[in-house]
């Protein structure tokens, strides 16, 4: 999730088709930023004793560094344990590292996975791969980032990311209203043409009420802290009196804030994000750092795509696997919860 300037006209175009992603239904029959590791072997773990009658499940993610990557790891594999499947990863150096899940799709297909999950680091390079993998029979499931297009995969498993935006949004235009405060709106982005970017982002502006000619700021940084907190500071260069930045990720929002601190800014502006990790509540939200995030459930996407594939359940379509508002501030006509049911569910 490079510093590259954000094409947000060619972003909002998108979103009229990467939008339809929470309207469709899910249909299952049966039972009902940061720099990561490579993964050009195709594999990094195994549950358990490998092969004999074990239904082989791949998981492959962005990057193995982020904390949502990490938990929905775990998930999976206390699923596949849990239904005698064998779990075969991989991930990429960095949530763009589209060329590591091709080889890790080719690998996995190689050794007869039945099912593979994946969070697609470019939701359109990623295609051709997961046609091939689908054509020898593979079912594959996109978790948390729809390809594009969504049906390139069997079914996709993941949060409504434009409302995620919109939550936050909604939440930052209620709280500017009640203080009576004119806002002054950087952004710090993914990366141009992710859908999860493009719909997170323009979620926030949706739910904000506001368009792109209010974001006076604005800087790509891949999901990573580092490079956040390097955006952050030149946009502070920018845009000395801002007061309101959006985030893509809370390592991103973390990098923010840190920038902020170090100018002696970090009480004049209100830093909003996505994930609801374990740590940003601890960290980021309690203590004020982060004043509202939309929490997703990683584990959740994984164990249910762990489930369908072991379990042999034909998928298809899109299944909302839940987005809440963590905040210690709540604003009238603004659904959220606090920091104590957010750490109670951090990564669902």
């Amino acid at each position: 999730m490079s510093t590259s300037r954000l094409r947000l006209g060619r972003m909002s175009s998108r979103v009229a088709v990467a939008g339809a992603v929470g309207a469709i239904a899910v249909g299952i029959v049966a039972c009902g930023s940061d720099s990561g590791s490579d993964s050009s072997s195709g594999s990094s773990g195994s549950s358990g004793g490998g092969g004999g009658d074990k239904v082989v499940v791949g998981l492959i993610t962005k990057t193995e560094s982020n904390p949502f990557f990490v938990k929905m790891k775990e998930a999976a594999q206390k699923a596949a344990d849990a239904n005698n499947a064998e779990l075969v990863t991989a991930a990429g150096k960095q949530d763009t590292d589209n060329q590591s899940q091709v080889t890790a799709i080719e690998n996995m297909t190689t050794r007869g996975a039945k099912g593979i999950l994946i969070t697609p680091a470019d939701s359109k390079a990623i295609v051709p791969s997961i046609k091939k993998a689908r054509d020898a029979g593979v079912t594959v499931i996109a978790l948390d980032t729809p390809t594009e297009p969504q049906d390139a995969a069997d079914a996709l498993f993941a949060t409504d990311n434009m409302k995620a935006g919109e939550l936050i949004g909604a939440w930052a235009k209620a709280k500017f209203a009640k203080d009576n405060k004119q806002p002054k709106i950087v952004t710090i982005d993914l990366a141009p043409g992710i859908s999860v970017g493009v719909l997170r982002h323009n979620g926030f502006l949706k739910g904000f009420g506001a368009t792109d000619k209010d974001v006076l700021g604005h800087a790509d940084a891949i999901g990573d802290q580092t490079k956040a907190q390097a955006a952050m500071e030149n946009l502070l260069q920018k845009v000395p009196d801002v007061n309101l930045v959006y985030t893509i990720n809370e390592p991103s929002a973390f990098g923010a804030y840190t920038a902020l601190k170090a100018a002696g800014k970090e009480k004049q502006a209100t830093i909003v994000s996505v994930d609801g990790g374990c740590e940003a509540i601890a960290k980021g939200i309690k203590p004020g750092v982060i004043a509202a995030t939309s929490q997703q459930y990683p584990q959740n996407m994984a164990k249910l795509g762990v489930e369908a594939i072991a379990k042999g359940e034909k998928v298809s379509g899109y299944k909302d696997t839940g987005v809440t508002l963590i905040t210690d501030d709540p604003q009238d006509g603004v659904d959220s919860k606090d920091s104590t049911f957010g750490a109670a569910n951090c990564w669902g």
